[in-house]
């Protein structure tokens, strides 16, 4: 793939990441608490590590955070979502490198690992350890929602390997 191609497809998964994150706010989902989302937007960074490569997967999710913090959040939704996004891509690329990590298994551990990363930064900012005990329902929901979009990943990154983003050179 051409360097300016190239370039151009980050762009465009930076803008699918963009859109998925603010759908995600309109699909109302309540079941008490606050925050819980499907991580439609962590579906770009797990196909993008397996398809381009982990720092490029890592820039995207960086600037997809700052962008969207800017457009549709405020300094804590940015807060939560960079601590979330960060720790989640650091436990996903160990993970990554061990070579055996599956789509599904990639995404079950970094919606995971994003949940225990906000509810980290949520303890540092209200000074309140007892928020720790949302982690064991935080952790089945992000298995859940990890089984869902790690699919859906899994879906899609086959169909963009057999499609334009495959080893071959450009038609």
């Amino acid at each position: 793939m051409k360097r300016s191609s190239h370039i151009a497809s980050l762009g465009v998964f930076l803008s699918l990441a963009m859109i998925a994150g603010y759908i995600e706010t309109l699909i109302p989902i309540n079941f008490g608490i606050p925050g819980m989302k499907l991580g439609l937007a962590n579906m770009v960074t797990v196909i993008l590590m397996y398809l381009f490569s982990p720092s490029e997967a890592f820039l995207i999710l960086v600037i997809r955070i700052l962008l969207s913090g800017f457009l549709f959040g405020n300094g804590m939704s940015f807060l939560y979502s960079l601590s979330g996004g960060i720790l989640s891509f650091i436990v996903m690329y160990l993970f990554f490198r061990t070579g055996k990590a599956r789509m599904i298994s990639l995404s079950v551990i970094g919606a995971i690992s994003h949940n225990a990363g906000q509810l980290i930064c949520a303890c540092i900012f209200v000074s309140n350890m007892d928020i720790l005990f949302y982690m064991p329902i935080l952790a089945v929901s992000g298995i859940i929602t990890g089984l869902i979009t790690g699919s859906l990943s899994a879906a899609v990154h086959r169909r963009l390997k057999k499609g334009r983003f495959s080893d071959k050179e450009d038609r």
